[in-house]
């Protein structure tokens, strides 16, 4: 890759809109639920999962409950995005609220 395709691929990226969301992470095997919140919803399975994999999630009963399984007992799936055009100051606000909400619709832990 030369240098010039690099630096317009790496423009192309940054051109991308970045969606915030909120998320849950489902033990298939006994159906315990995390619900997190994100600012990049379309990323964040792949920070979490290697947090995962290495042993150094933050969240203490996530880690747990994956090193007690296996990597396809859990299952990734997003609950709600936000709008593109949310505005930073509205959009932590809006993320605690709905993830407060999911947390009590599936009686889930918070991330």
């Amino acid at each position: 890759m030369t240098a010039p395709d690099r630096k317009a691929l790496i423009a192309a990226y940054k051109r991308c809109p970045t969606i915030a969301g909120v998320y849950a992470v489902i033990w298939t095997a006994t159906g315990d639920t995390w619900v997190g919140r994100s600012r990049h919803i379309d990323t964040q399975k792949n920070g979490l999962w290697f947090a995962l994999r290495h042993g150094t999630s933050p969240h203490r009963s996530l880690q747990e409950a994956w090193n007690s399984g296996t990597e396809a007992d859990f299952r990734f799936e997003q609950l709600d995005r936000l709008p593109e055009d949310t505005s930073p100051a509205l959009r932590d606000l809006e993320l605690r609220e709905r993830a407060g909400r999911w947390i009590a619709r599936l009686a889930a832990r918070s991330l």
